[in-house]
């Protein structure tokens, strides 16, 4: 059997429907929200009914809180923000989160391509976080919080009047609610700069292109041009993980989505994946989520 793509949500409004039942009748999402989109966070987050299990969107998404917590598995991390933070979706990036947190703020997606100015190139080299080995969590100091607080509510108000007509003035105001967050993020991660620091969010960069295909330290260390003993202690000292496990970890959360998606064997999974023993891939499945690949189709079955 041919193996099967991974499904990308390509529009919100899709994405929407099938975990949140009745939004259609909201018209929360106007047209084209698949090039951006903004609600208010507990408008939508209370339409959710289930688990929202592994998936990908061609989205960036952010969160911003005002109150409460909200938390989500990105990658193979999670994460909880709060008031004054925001928490970003890298588009392509691996997601999953569930109903239950109580929270008030602001929910955004915006197509990378939004990220253009006429005439210019993308400005999203700017933003780490929106690199998938970014980190994605970031917190506002107190004050930032009302620049951001103003951002978000004039963009709201452009979109439920206006909807997507005056493109110009939602990018303008995305542009700097980006921006203010790089500042922030800039701040936090500047003792983290250096050799080490550059070389570890490449090959987290590689990791995720080349998974299903290079599944070796030695694999990335040649693209890199250093040797695995070297990487091995870079990644380590950046990051507090092996490559190993970073390898590791990118082959269960693309697993994830298969298993929530397809309905291949567990065996077809292994192999779309890059491995050819089944035993082996179900072994290294129950190592990071605790239950087997079966197991963890049947409680998605269920949710």
């Amino acid at each position: 059997m041919p193996s099967q793509k991974i499904y990308t949500y390509d529009s919100s409004d899709t994405f929407a429907q099938k975990f949140m039942p009745g939004i259609s009748a909201t018209r929360m999402l106007r047209p084209a929200a698949d090039w951006f989109f903004i609600v208010k966070v507990e408008e939508m987050y209370r339409l959710v009914q289930r688990q929202v299990p592994a998936s990908r969107a061609i989205h960036h998404t952010c969160i911003y809180l005002t109150s409460g917590t909200a938390t989500m598995k990105i990658g193979s991390q999670q994460y909880t923000i709060r008031k004054g933070q925001l928490l970003f979706v890298p588009a392509g990036q691996v997601f999953a989160f569930g109903p239950g947190d109580v929270n008030t703020g602001f929910l955004m997606g915006f197509h990378p391509d939004m990220l253009y100015t006429s005439g210019q190139k993308s400005n999203s080299h700017q933003y780490d976080f929106l690199k998938v080995w970014g980190v994605p969590k970031v917190e506002l100091p107190d004050q930032v919080y009302p620049f951001v607080l103003s951002a978000c509510k004039r963009m709201l108000m452009e979109y439920r009047t206006h909807a997507l007509v005056r493109p110009a003035i939602l990018q303008s105001y995305l542009t700097a609610l980006l921006s203010e967050a790089a500042a922030c993020y800039a701040s936090r991660q500047q003792q983290a700069s250096g050799t080490a620091y550059s070389i570890s969010n490449k090959f987290r960069e590689l990791v995720t292109a080349h998974i299903t295909t290079e599944q070796r330290v030695t694999d990335y260390a040649r693209r890199l041009h250093i040797t695995p003993n070297h990487l091995n202690k870079v990644v380590k000292s950046a990051t507090g993980k092996s490559p190993t496990r970073w390898i590791d970890e990118a082959i269960v959360a693309e697993a994830k989505i298969m298993l929530y998606q397809s309905e291949q064997s567990i065996g077809e999974i292994a192999a779309t994946v890059g491995i050819a023993d089944a035993a082996y891939f179900s072994r290294l499945f129950k190592k990071y989520e605790g239950i087997t690949p079966n197991t963890y189709r049947r409680r998605i079955e269920k949710s």
